[in-house]
């Protein structure tokens, strides 16, 4: 029971896991970009209409290559939800709009439109392709051992994903670029001084973070749920939000983070306790993202704290 608990919240983690390193991504440019959960929303949406689209053209559904199907499902969830970030981008950037309210406006638009574009998605006869391209793994792995059950039994994007977060650490870390990142969410007037072009890192941060973010909603549906796309991915979205903080911005601490807020999410399906227990024992990740919040506001260490322009609008004119 406990080995089938844990595979539960890993393969859940890696929702939580592409959605907050799309977001630390986002505000290392100083943005807080609420509208991530509308997001997610979209490139669960992008990616149905993409195989769709596909599978739909092929004379015969036995054809269909699961690689094709792999590839064609991630550019198609990070295009619709880069979609979502540029128009958030547009947004707050260039008009100036007010950053939370932009956000939460994303999110309503993005999970009113996937509302519109699923029942259009005509599903009959393709989900079970889907579900089987995304969730197979290394032929001889299953029924090798409990190592080989807990560590090698996942669809490729669980890997994918915490590779992606080891890289996007490594990069804003210790990359040139990176570093640029860095000194724009901290104080953009200082980074125009010395030649960064700021509008540019804030874009590419705010497209390219939501389209990271879109393949946590592409996740959710084609493999943690099997193809039904009948939940709403939401409140995974505002929990993928809250690891950002849990991980004091850094997608590398992540990975942890997002197993500890999966095995929470998960736990009252495991354990026979009252419907009201149920509820709060999902709020667990909620409460230990206040306290860490508290925590690293007393402790008052610099590489602890948010990005200092984080929700600041940025207006060259009065540099």
């Amino acid at each position: 029971m406990f080995l089938v608990f844990l595979r539960s919240a890993i393969r859940l983690s890696t929702t939580f896991l592409f959605g907050s390193t799309g977001e630390t991504i986002t505000e290392r440019a100083g943005h807080l970009n609420l509208g991530i959960p509308g997001i997610m929303c979209l490139g669960a949406a992008g990616a149905c209409v993409g195989e769709e689209a596909y599978l739909k053209g092929l004379s015969d559904m036995s054809q269909a290559n699961g690689f094709a199907i792999v590839l064609i499902g991630i550019l198609c969830a990070m295009c619709f939800a880069g979609a979502g970030g540029l128009l958030y981008a547009f947004l707050t950037i260039t008009l100036r709009s007010n950053q939370n309210v932009s956000g939460l406006a994303i999110t309503t638009f993005g999970a009113g439109i996937t509302n519109f574009i699923m029942p259009q998605v005509d599903k009959t006869g393709f989900t079970t392709i889907i579900s089987k391209a995304f969730t197979a793994y290394a032929p001889g792995a299953d029924g090798a051992g409990w190592f080989s059950d807990l560590f090698l039994t996942y669809g490729c994007l669980v890997y994918i994903a915490i590779v992606l977060a080891i890289l996007v650490a490594g990069f804003i870390k210790r990359s040139k670029q990176g570093l640029s990142l860095r000194a724009v969410g901290e104080n953009p007037a200082a980074a125009d001084a010395v030649g960064i072009n700021v509008i540019k890192y804030k874009y590419v941060a705010c497209v390219v973070g939501a389209g990271i973010a879109g393949l946590g909603g592409l996740f959710f549906i084609f493999d943690y749920l099997g193809g039904n796309w009948e939940y709403t991915i939401e409140a995974l979205g505002w929990l993928s939000i809250a690891l950002v903080i849990f991980s004091i911005w850094r997608p590398n601490i992540g990975i942890a983070g997002s197993l500890i807020f999966a095995a929470f999410y998960i736990l009252p399906s495991y354990v026979n306790v009252e419907f009201q227990y149920r509820e709060l024992i999902k709020m667990v990740p909620y409460v230990v993202t206040i306290v860490v919040l508290i925590a690293t506001s007393l402790l008052r260490k610099k590489e602890l704290q948010p990005p200092a322009s984080l929700g600041v609008p940025y207006f060259r004119e009065e540099r």
